[in-house]
């Protein structure tokens, strides 16, 4: 199966509510990053797709995380950075990981979010290639998974 269709399965899992977050977040990730290498683990508990500018996981800067009830945009590398955060975004409290819950891919569009991003595109350890088209890889699949539905 291309990777394109198997994405689309591991979304058709979902809610309709949560799998259109997903895909309307999905495409506007990949009109805003070109050139990002998109890494696809279907994990036990959840969906994420990384992108970064290679095959490394370490590389990658942001994911979209999609849960049963919930999509997320983490920046990845956001624990690491002082990322300048004015309107109190960004949650979590990992060493790597902060995110922001995302209740409509229209949100990306809001200059906080696009000001965040920038940040992190900025500060991230390898930087994107500002050309070219990055792959879709599919980098595991997991044969036990918790219900994608609520």
């Amino acid at each position: 199966m291309e990777p394109k269709a198997q994405l689309d399965s591991f979304i058709a899992k979902f809610t309709p509510e949560v799998a259109a977050i997903a895909s309307a977040t999905l495409a506007k990730m990949r009109k805003r990053l070109p050139s990002a290498t998109q890494l696809v683990y279907d994990n036990y508990n959840a969906l994420a797709i990384g992108f970064g500018p290679s095959e490394r996981t370490s590389d990658a800067i942001f994911s979209i995380a999609v849960y049963p009830k919930r999509v997320l945009l983490c920046f990845l590398q956001g624990g690491k950075v002082n990322l300048e955060d004015p309107h109190d975004l960004l949650q979590g409290s990992g060493s790597t990981n902060r995110f922001i819950p995302v209740e409509s891919a229209a949100m990306l569009d809001e200059a906080a979010v696009r000001d965040l991003m920038e940040q992190a595109l900025a500060a991230a350890k390898v930087p994107l290639d500002p050309k070219g088209k990055g792959p879709l890889v599919i980098k595991s699949v997991s044969a036990k998974q918790r219900a994608r539905r609520p």
